[in-house]
């Protein structure tokens, strides 16, 4: 029987120097897997954020057998789907979108609908993963977190799930933060696991965020800030000390403004390599049904990387 093929796709602004699909296909090709991957560029497209839904529909539509969504779209991409994980619906982003055409429930566009558009996060699971293997041991009694967003949402239940005893969220719109917070509020109380007195989550403002690094163990950026085209540090970077360990979801480049502040100022750092990876592999698993090798995939990431002069930390 002939194999399975694959075409996968990347929603998203500004995506065209993306390293997902040459990571993606470098991972199929491992395993004998016919996968091609593109990306669906807003910009290239002439689309605004809100378009992501419907986007998403047509690219079912059109073949696409599985797509991935990154920044602005991890949010407005819901409208599109028929169904919802239990884990994109409690943090309301989505960054995978499982398409099966095989599904006969319910669609969003009518019984004649070709395929059923499934939304599911992997970047808090990403997160936590890429958290407990590139920064071991690190101090989660306080964490700043800075960005509320769809990337900031996965971030922050990552860092509960891991343990983190107070959360403390900042974002440029302070009523996403207290969104945010309160939507994870309730998660100590949802997490027999968590240890007496952890899982607080509170917003703060931005302009506190280098006031607050003082108590905190470590913060996370979760917002676009740092990527190619949106230069500069989320916040003023001069706070951060030795005792402090700093993590960005930015992988463009991986070394961002933030990362190289925290490097010389001696803190542990966590590229946003190890994010994209640790994601890219449970979206991988997710499309095909195969186990990705972690270890492949960060040794091919950081060789893409170099290859397209991406600085590597």
């Amino acid at each position: 029987m002939t194999a399975p093929s694959h075409l996968i796709g990347l929603i998203g602004a500004n995506v065209a120097g993306s390293l997902s699909p040459l990571l993606h296909e470098r991972e199929a090709a491992a395993h004998g897997l016919r996968y091609a991957y593109r990306t669906l560029d807003l910009d290239a497209l002439g689309l605004a954020p809100d378009d992501a839904g419907q986007l998403a529909r047509d690219a079912a539509r059109l073949g696409y057998t599985g797509l991935n969504v990154t920044h602005p779209c991890k949010q407005s991409v819901i409208a599109g789907l028929d169904g919802l994980s239990d884990d994109a619906r409690e943090l309301g982003a989505v960054n995978t979108v499982v398409i099966d055409t095989h599904d006969r429930g319910p669609r969003r566009g009518g019984s004649g609908a070709a395929a059923r558009l499934t939304g599911r996060n992997t970047d808090h699971t990403g997160f936590r993963a890429a958290l407990l293997e590139g920064l071991p041991g690190a101090a989660l009694g306080t964490v700043l977190l800075v960005g509320a967003g769809g990337a900031g949402s996965a971030v922050a239940r990552a860092l509960l799930d891991a343990g983190a005893g107070t959360l403390l969220v900042a974002d440029a719109e302070p009523a996403r933060a207290e969104q945010l917070a309160a939507r994870l509020a309730g998660h100590r109380a949802g997490n027999p696991a968590a240890a007496d007195g952890a899982g607080r989550v509170a917003a703060v403002v931005l302009d506190e965020v280098p006031t607050r690094l003082a108590g905190a163990d470590g913060v996370v950026n979760a917002t676009p800030i740092g990527m190619v085209g949106h230069p500069g540090t989320p916040f003023d970077a001069s706070a951060l000390t030795p005792r402090h360990w700093v993590a960005d979801v930015v992988y463009r480049p991986l070394e961002t403004q933030l990362v190289k502040a925290a490097l010389a100022a001696g803190c542990r750092v966590l590229d946003g390599g190890w994010m994209a990876v640790a994601q890219a592999a449970d979206s991988f698993e997710l499309f095909t049904g195969r186990r990705a090798d972690r270890a492949r995939m960060r040794a091919h990431f950081l060789e893409l990387a170099a290859r397209a002069g991406t600085e590597v930390s």
